[in-house]
């Protein structure tokens, strides 16, 4: 499957824009739509900046192929165009490693579509910089609720 118009929207409006690069709530460096890597697979640093929105457009897309490729090889079953979308917002803000370990793509693959959706919600927490402690974020919170709407709907 590939990403519809539809859900680069929502990974965009998830991800927001941003040329210069900036600390994402993990403190990771980022760029763009939400890149932490370039099309080269070096890490964004702080001061970069990239030139304009069609370059951060273009700078997406490649970076989505990595997403779009591991929700197609993770999920053995059925996919709506809409339960592919939430999926690939989702590994794109959590990475791809979920895929291989997480409860949901577990529950998915086992053909149990609402418990997968009930797991996106579990992926709200961030670690806290300062404590090293895990705490909910009201933005991951809000993110998960709308792709897990999104990946029930029909």
């Amino acid at each position: 499957m590939i990403l519809s118009k539809r859900g680069i929207a929502v990974i965009k409006n998830f991800e927001g824009l941003r040329l210069n690069a900036y600390q994402d709530i993990a403190g990771v460096w980022t760029i763009g739509y939400g890149s932490t890597r370039y099309n080269d697979g070096k890490p964004v640093k702080p001061r970069d900046i990239l030139a304009n929105e069609a370059q951060a457009e273009t700078l997406l897309k490649c970076t989505l192929t990595n997403y779009v490729n591991a929700v197609n090889k993770g999920a053995s079953v059925h996919l709506s165009q809409d339960q592919f979308d939430a999926l690939v917002s989702f590994i794109y803000n959590v990475g791809t490693g979920v895929v291989r370990s997480s409860t949901l793509f577990k529950k998915l693959n086992a053909g149990n579509y609402r418990g997968a959706a009930d797991q996106f919600l579990l992926w709200n927490k961030i670690t806290d910089p300062h404590t090293g402690k895990k705490v909910v974020s009201k933005t991951l919170t809000q993110r998960r609720e709308e792709e897990r709407a999104l990946f029930l709907s029909e």
